[in-house]
């Protein structure tokens, strides 16, 4: 309400005395505050070719949980991609800024290397830029140096403040890493430290999907999860994301819901889903509830039905936008519910294409006692 009731004072100075820049600047923002994300984008990229170096319009559509991210779109890693590249040439070799999100850009769209080297080199130029840092620890995931990611953060953790909007998620790449080299200790203390509810000020979508798939991967795994941890994170959930819409945020309190127990919540919210899907309104489409669904069978235990209902929307699952990092939660999924219904073959091939992109001591594990 107080966003709301700011951006409707800008508009209305703006329009009495702000520049043609200005004015076009307050709508894009004014379209993002009232949810209006499509028309938000198309203002967005419009406003970037009239003024690229407006740098808080250009990253409304680059981030995780971005315009573009958020989009429902299959290709919005390549869209970050492309709108950095066109509008390159109008900043620095040495912009700090502009290089955190092209390296982000890079190596979230496949192109690893350079994402790391270009992330790699902001950093070096401001070493108190947490966007960097984090741009980095998803580079250093998708190449499959979780331990180097491990090691960054643990230096550079302490002297982020405690309030910093990044900084429970930052800590979570640390618990992601030491989780797939099999430390479920360390990722338990990182969490307890960091992560929870009760440790991060993070902002709320990130407080859940850190808390609610870092939780499913332990249990997943085979790891005890403490006694209240899942109570914790789905009672800071409840009352932050009451109704289903937001795809990404929909799958996390899915698996909160399945984590719990709480089916009725579960099948209240893909009901919800699967209406605005017959009705045309979830931009991100039927994957969502069939994610929904599919973790509901997975905590059942029911890993034939988890694995068909998943594997049909595999490709899709891209949809519901964050980072791939955050999203293999999801392919984890399906290949534990393969390999315990007997389908060793299927998560077989799972395995060894992502084993082909990326080294993982937790694949690799996997891999080893499908082979044998």
């Amino acid at each position: 309400a107080q966003a709301r009731a700011r951006i409707a004072a800008a508009a209305e100075a703006a329009a009495r005395r702000g520049t043609e820049r200005e004015r076009s600047h307050v709508d894009v923002l004014s379209l993002a505050i009232s949810g209006q994300a499509a028309r938000a984008l198309e203002r967005a990229l419009a406003h970037a070719e009239a003024w690229p170096r407006d740098v808080l319009i250009l990253s409304l559509p680059l981030g995780a949980f971005g315009l573009f991210a958020f989009s429902g779109m299959a290709d919005h890693d390549q869209a970050r991609v492309d709108l950095c590249e066109r509008h390159a040439r109008h900043f620095e070799a040495d912009d700090w800024w502009f290089l955190t999100y092209r390296g982000w850009a890079h190596a979230e769209n496949g192109a690893v290397g350079l994402g790391r080297d270009l992330t790699q080199r902001a950093f070096d130029l401001r070493g108190a830029n947490a966007n960097a840092v984090h741009a980095l620890s998803h580079a250093m995931f998708e190449g499959g140096a979780g331990e180097e990611a491990e090691r960054l953060i643990g230096g550079w953790l302490p002297g982020y403040d405690r309030t910093g909007t990044l900084h429970g998620h930052i800590a979570w790449h640390a618990a992601l890493a030491a989780l797939e080299r099999g430390d479920a200790e360390r990722a338990l203390a990182i969490y307890a430290a960091h992560v929870q509810p009760s440790a991060s000020a993070g902002m709320a979508v990130n407080v859940v999907s850190d808390t609610a798939s870092l939780l499913w991967r332990l249990k997943a795994y085979g790891h005890r999860v403490p006694a209240g941890l899942w109570e914790a994170a789905a009672s800071y959930a409840a009352p932050a994301f009451p109704q289903a819409g937001s795809a990404f945020i929909d799958v996390h309190m899915a698996l909160l819901a399945a984590g719990t127990g709480d089916k009725a919540a579960l099948e209240q919210r893909v009901a919800a889903l699967t209406q605005m899907v017959e009705a045309g309104t979830l931009a991100a489409g039927p994957v969502v509830p069939a994610i929904c669904r599919a973790a509901l069978a997975f905590a059942e235990e029911d890993y034939a039905a988890c694995a068909r209902i998943l594997e049909p929307v595999a490709a899709e699952v891209v949809r519901i936008g964050g980072s791939g990092a955050q999203r293999e939660v999801v392919e984890d999924m399906l290949i534990l519910a393969l390999m315990r219904s007997g389908e060793a073959a299927r998560a077989h091939a799972l395995l060894d294409r992502r084993l082909h992109r990326r080294p993982s001591p937790r694949d690799t594990r996997w891999f080893s006692l499908l082979t044998a």
